[in-house]
C-alpha cells in the first residue's frame, strides 16, 4: 500500500509520524513545494503551547490542544528541542474586561486545565512585576517551544524510519487513478492508494486540484511583530496575554518569550494579498484575487469594519502598535522595541464572513484533506496526526 502526504509543515509532518506507526509496512511519501519543510505557518508563529484555554469546550481544537500540548512536550523532551513551561498570564487591564476573563477561566476549567488559578493584580505582580492588571489567569501548563527545531527533527525521524521525503516539490496536477491517485510533484511522478493533504496556506487550492469543492477559501492575515531590546527583556518573564476582544476573532498583541530568547511583542492581523507576503507591500495577482473577489471577504469587513481599519492603522503606524502593548506593560516604549519577524496565518472563511471555528476535515474515497488547521496546529501537531490516521485507517478498513 502507498500512502501519499502532500504537505511538510508540522501537521503534515506529525501526520506521517502516526502513518508510519500505524502502517508500518506501508510505503509513505511526503512532498512539500519549498527547499526545506515546514517554510510558512510552521515556523512563522509566536513558538507558543497553546494547553485549550480558549476553545469552545467538546471541540477538536480543545480535544487535540490536551492531548497536544503533553506530546509536543515529550517528543520537545526525547529529541532535545529547545522548550520551557513558563506558564502564561491573561490580564484584565481594566475593570470592564473582568466579566470576559472569569468567563475564559470557566472555559479553561470546563477543558480541564490543570492548575488555573484566579489572581489578584497582587498575585499577578508576584509573576510579571511590570504588568498593568486589575485580575489575572494564570495558566501554569502552556509554554514556549522552537518550532523550527520540532520541524527538522520530525523529518530526520522520518527520513531514519524509511519514509520517502520530498522537499522542492509543489504539486502540479493530482488525478485519479483507478482507486488510487497519480500525483506530479516537482520532477516526481508519484502514485498512491490513498493521499492525505496538508497544505495549510494552499488547503483550499491543493483540495480543488484533487477535485474537492470546499465551502470555505483561505483568506491570509499577516501578523506582525516586534522584538524587545535585550535590556529590556527583563519586562516579561514568561507569556502576557490580553483578554480577547469578542468584536474580532483574533487574540491581539501580546508578549511571548521567546525558546531561543529573546521577547517578541505581537501579532497584528491585517489582510495578506499574498499568501506568503512577509513583506507589508507584498502583493500576488493570484492570492489578490482570491480573496478580494470572494463575497466571504467583504461581508467580513463589513461586520468588523472598525477593527480592521485600526489593525490596518496599527500595521502602518508603530506608535499605535506602542499604545496597544502599553495597556499590558505600560514601561514599554517605541525605544525599546525592534522590528521582528512577520507570519501568516491560514484563516478559513465561509461565504457568509465567518470563521471555521474548529479543524476541518474533508473526506473522500481514497482521500483525507485537512481544510483547516488554525491555533493551536502547531501545538497539537502531533495528536492531529493521531486524528488523521485513525481516521485513514477507518477509511481503508471500510474498502
Amino acid at each position: 500500500m502507498k500512502i501519499l502526504v502532500v504537505g511538510g509543515g508540522l501537521v503534515g509532518l506529525g501526520t506521517a509520524r502516526s502513518l508510519r506507526a500505524s502502517f508500518p509496512d506501508a510505503h509513505l511519501t511526503v512532498v512539500d513545494k519549498e527547499p526545506r519543510f515546514g517554510a510558512h505557518q510552521s515556523t512563522h508563529n509566536s513558538g507558543v503551547m497553546h494547553c485549550g484555554l480558549y476553545y469552545t469546550p467538546g471541540s477538536a481544537r480543545a480535544r487535540l490542544a490536551r492531548r497536544g500540548i503533553d506530546l509536543m512536550r515529550m517528543f520537545c523532551a526525547t529529541h532535545d528541542v529547545a522548550h520551557d513551561t513558563c506558564g502564561k498570564l491573561v490580564v484584565a487591564a481594566s475593570a470592564d474586561e473582568v466579566p470576559r476573563l472569569r468567563a475564559l477561566f470557566e472555559r479553561g476549567q470546563m477543558n480541564g486545565l490543570q492548575g488555573l488559578r484566579w489572581l489578584s493584580a497582587d498575585e499577578a505582580h508576584e509573576i510579571e512585576p511590570h504588568v498593568n492588571v486589575v485580575a489575572a489567569v494564570h495558566v501554569p501548563e502552556e509554554g514556549i517551544a522552537d518550532f523550527r527545531g520540532v520541524v527538522d527533527a520530525l523529518a530526520a525521524e522520518l527520513t531514519d524510519a524509511g519514509v520517502e521525503m520530498h522537499a522542492s516539490a509543489a504539486v502540479t496536477r493530482i488525478a485519479r487513478e483507478g482507486a488510487g491517485w497519480r500525483v506530479q510533484a516537482g520532477g516526481h511522478d508519484l502514485r498512491a492508494d490513498f493521499l492525505v493533504t496538508c497544505a495549510g496556506l494552499h488547503s483550499d487550492r491543493v483540495a480543488r486540484m484533487a477535485g474537492e469543492h470546499p465551502t470555505t477559501r483561505i483568506v491570509g492575515f499577516r501578523g506582525e511583530y516586534f522584538v524587545l531590546k535585550p535590556e529590556r527583556e527583563k519586562l516579561v518573564n514568561g507569556l502576557i496575554y490580553p483578554v480577547p476582544d469578542p468584536s474580532f476573532p483574533f487574540l491581539g498583541v501580546h508578549f511571548t518569550r521567546l525558546a531561543l530568547g529573546g521577547v517578541e511583542c505581537g501579532p497584528n492581523a491585517v489582510l495578506a494579498l499574498d499568501r506568503e507576503g512577509y513583506r507589508r507591500l507584498a502583493f500576488n495577482l493570484r492570492d489578490a484575487a482570491s480573496a478580494l473577489t470572494f463575497p466571504g471577504l467583504w461581508r467580513f469587513m463589513a461586520r468588523y469594519t472598525r477593527t480592521t481599519v485600526f489593525e490596518l492603522q496599527r500595521s502602518l503606524s508603530k506608535s499605535v502598535f506602542v499604545r496597544s502593548l502599553q495597556r499590558l506593560v505600560p514601561e514599554v516604549s517605541g525605544d525599546d522595541l525592534l522590528p521582528g519577524p512577520v507570519g501568516i496565518r491560514a484563516q478559513a472563511m465561509r461565504p457568509d464572513g465567518s470563521f471555521l471555528d474548529d479543524f476541518e476535515f474533508l473526506e473522500s474515497p481514497g482521500a483525507l484533506h485537512v481544510i483547516n488547521a488554525p491555533s493551536p496546529a502547531a501545538t497539537a501537531c502531533l495528536a492531529i496526526g493521531e486524528d488523521v490516521a485513525a481516521r485513514v485507517a477507518t477509511r481503508l478498513a471500510s474498502r
